[in-house]
């Protein structure tokens, strides 16, 4: 974390960057603002206050990983991004950037993503590198729920705790919505911990939106030697909107300009 910028300075980062989303979408029109609202406290935490990665200095060697595997919530990337200085304003509101998370289209993405359930199999292959570089690198991947809906995502995880991949950490934005309906009648994933710790992983549930505790924990990974990470946040699909929040239909609507106006006056109310 930057030593000059304190956790209060970094939690008024919350509304600024759904600000910046939901006029993004407003002005785009594309899909998946929801899914970027619920996401955006977990990338404020991760990128203010715990990875070790720089701007200006995307590619150094002993950078943190990080994977947005939920490639459609790319939006609340761009903001995060920008906001952190990887990238700039003025790209960020030509809106030309690709709709999912795309390598090298701007410093900071270090894959492609947005068919679900590949971000994990990469980190997993990202972290076996590391080991085997001896490198001090950390992975962070952040999934859907929705997304362990995919097989790959097992087969991953099952690798992981086998090799104990201590040095990769899984943070899964569980609101608890996917695209077509309430992720539990889709297909229910519960007991969601249980599974994870079968696998050998170390699990912690939290607060998907407490950016402070999310930096206090997230800087202590591993939480146990041996063990690959992984933190069911609890998350709000549409988090800081009213008519957005826990709404299955904000996986793929935008708001028009006469939203937009109540949304952001939503987020300015002290």
């Amino acid at each position: 974390m930057n030593k000059t910028m304190n956790i209060k300075h970094i939690v008024r980062f919350t509304q600024e960057i759904r600000k910046d989303i939901l006029k993004y979408h407003a002005k785009t029109g594309r899909s998946h603002v929801g899914s970027s609202l619920s996401c955006v406290d977990i990338l404020i935490a991760l990128y203010f206050g715990v990875l070790n990665i720089t701007p200006g200095r995307a590619q150094m060697k002993q950078r943190d990983i990080f994977i947005l595997s939920k490639g459609h919530a790319v939006s609340a990337l761009y903001a995060v991004l920008t906001k952190k200085g990887f990238m700039s304003k003025d790209l960020f509101w030509h809106c030309l950037l690709p709709g999912h998370s795309t390598k090298d289209c701007v410093p900071g993405i270090e894959v492609s993503t947005g068919a679900l359930g590949h971000g994990l199999p990469i980190g997993v292959g990202y972290a076996l590198a590391a080991r085997f570089d001896k490198s001090r690198s950390r992975v962070f991947v952040l999934m859907s729920d929705g997304e362990c809906n995919e097989g790959s995502v097992w087969e991953a995880a099952m690798f992981a705790g086998h090799n104990r991949l201590d040095h990769l950490v899984a943070i899964i934005d569980y609101n608890k919505i996917q695209a077509l309906g309430r992720t539990q009648d889709v297909l229910d994933l519960e007991p969601l911990r249980d599974k994870w710790a079968s696998f050998g992983w170390e699990v912690k549930e939290m607060d998907g939106h407490d950016v402070k505790k999310m930096i206090r924990v997230l800087k202590e990974v591993p939480l146990k030697k041996n063990k690959p990470s992984v933190f069911i946040m609890h998350t709000i699909k549409g988090k800081g909107v009213s008519f957005m929040e826990d709404k299955v239909e904000w996986h793929y609507r935008s708001p028009n300009e006469e939203l937009l106006k109540t949304a952001l006056k939503e987020l300015s109310a002290p």
